[in-house]
């Protein structure tokens, strides 16, 4: 398979301020001001091609992970290779993750396992289920978190939280805890569970003590959840929800007046506390929005408003169901989420028919303080996904600590780490060479040395170190 990535340029080369259909192929676009990412562009780019990024990836002889000239990778955990510190194998299906500094200078990740349906049923690499840091027996699903020092090398791994459903993305909160979100909604008795799932579960990458008897925190909605990222100022949080038929909605919760969160205070939230509400989009002459998938242009701005949700726990209606347009605005395969820059950067991965304009992936930037939404990316339908050079669904995002964005894809074809440039051009920064499974959980750490992410299958933890700061 030929790269394709000569340059540096991505799949789908420079993005243009809007997105051209043209036999099928989209061209996407450069808007002034895509990102506004701190210290974006300002270290000098390496040599060779002047594209962005570190330039092309180069194929990895032992055919795992491909990366620029100069960065070099190390196995964290891979399932059923490395082991807990109980001794059982490390799960599989490692989705989203946060990454959170020691005193020693190295980084604990808190990593999911987005293991669905009956536990008897979900493979060998399941979750183990301590009893003590179990939600349902039944469930395959949770979170374990690794210990590394500060070049990334392994120290030790064990279960955080065990007993939950399909826990694929979620999100750090300001007072260093990560919330695991659960993608399903189904009931007890389902898949032969004994409780119900679709919920957000915290887990404190230090104190082993606090993830005892994991609860679920209710009064964030009972959905099939995907991210949420928190506004570090007032505590608001803002959670995707990835579903179809109709497609999901993005969710704010607003916090009680005195909520001023830490480690404890969401598990002492009431079922109803706090406002849980799904957003509503208007154009600029008041028209309401009724899918995000009608942007085609990238710089599109809505205005945002917010419509209560009666019923957050679901038990009778699905949340999304509960609020039609014109009162609330969908979004097919609403993903990652990601705080920064003063607000949540927000991924649509793709739409098909189910939405009024196809696309293969969107990034959306929420700012709060203005009350508006604006289409930063926008990746046209990929034409021949198995070509390398073409990039399509994209689904976690962090922001970058050298500028712009980070995007895992989980698209058809080949798949890459993505980085996206505040100028609108995209860069590989790392394509799997081991199969066709999706990317996932990039997240650096604190001191900027380390983007760690995750191989959804088998199921292996990266580190990957290089010359970060030569960002062109």
């Amino acid at each position: 398979m030929t790269d394709g990535l000569a340059g540096g340029l991505s799949r789908r080369g420079f993005l243009s301020r809007s997105a051209v259909l043209a036999g099928g192929v989209a061209l996407l676009g450069s808007a002034e001001g895509l990102f506004t990412a701190p210290n974006a562009g300002a270290a000098p780019g390496p040599g060779g091609s002047g594209g962005p990024g570190y330039g092309p990836v180069v194929p990895d002889p032992a055919g795992r992970l491909a990366l620029p000239e100069g960065f070099r990778y190390t196995v964290v955990s891979e399932a059923g290779v490395t082991r807990l510190d109980s001794g059982e194998p490390s799960p599989t299906n490692s989705d989203g993750m946060g990454a959170f500094p020691t005193r020693a200078n190295g980084t604990v990740l808190v990593q999911n396992h987005e293991l669905r349906g009956a536990r008897a049923a979900a493979g060998p690499f399941v979750v183990p289920t301590p009893p003590e840091y179990t939600y349902d027996p039944q469930a395959p699903g949770g979170t374990t978190t690794i210990t590394v020092d500060r070049d990334g090398r392994r120290q030790g791994e064990y279960v955080s939280l065990a007993g939950t459903s399909t826990n694929c993305a979620g999100g750090v909160t300001p007072w260093q805890t990560w919330l695991s979100c659960e993608e399903t909604e189904d009931l007890a008795g389902v898949n032969g569970y004994t409780r119900d799932h679709g919920y957000v579960f915290e887990v404190d990458p230090v104190d082993r003590d606090a993830n005892r008897d994991p609860q679920p925190i209710r009064a964030l909605g009972r959905f099939a959840h995907e991210a949420v990222a928190v506004d570090p100022g007032c505590r608001t949080m803002y959670l995707t929800e990835d579903a179809a038929d109709p497609n999901g909605l993005l969710y704010r919760w607003t916090p009680p007046r005195g909520f001023r969160g830490g480690k404890g205070a969401l598990r002492r939230l009431g079922p109803t506390d706090g406002a849980f509400e799904a957003m509503l989009c208007t154009d600029r002459e008041g028209t309401p929005i009724d899918d995000l998938s009608r942007a085609t242009e990238v710089g599109t701005t809505y205005r945002v408003s917010w419509t209560a949700v009666p019923d957050r726990d679901a038990r009778g209606v699905p949340a999304r169901l509960q609020v039609d347009p014109p009162q609330v605005t969908r979004g097919r395969k609403l993903e990652g989420c990601w705080w920064g820059d003063g607000g949540a950067y927000v991924v649509s991965s793709f739409a098909r028919d189910e939405s009024p304009v196809p696309h293969d992936g969107q990034v959306w930037f929420h700012d709060p303080r203005r009350s508006t939404l604006t289409l930063r990316l926008r990746f046209g339908v990929n034409p021949d996904p198995e070509q390398d050079g073409t990039y399509d669904g994209p689904d976690n995002i962090t922001v970058s600590p050298w500028g712009g964005v980070i995007l895992a894809e989980d698209g058809e074809g080949v798949q890459h780490l993505v980085g996206a440039t505040p100028s609108g051009e995209t860069y590989p920064i790392a394509r799997n060479d081991l199969n066709s499974n999706e990317m996932a959980g990039p997240v650096y750490s604190r001191d900027k040395r380390i983007l760690f992410a995750n191989l959804y299958e088998p199921g292996i933890c990266y580190a990957v170190t290089g010359p970060w700061r030569t960002q062109r």
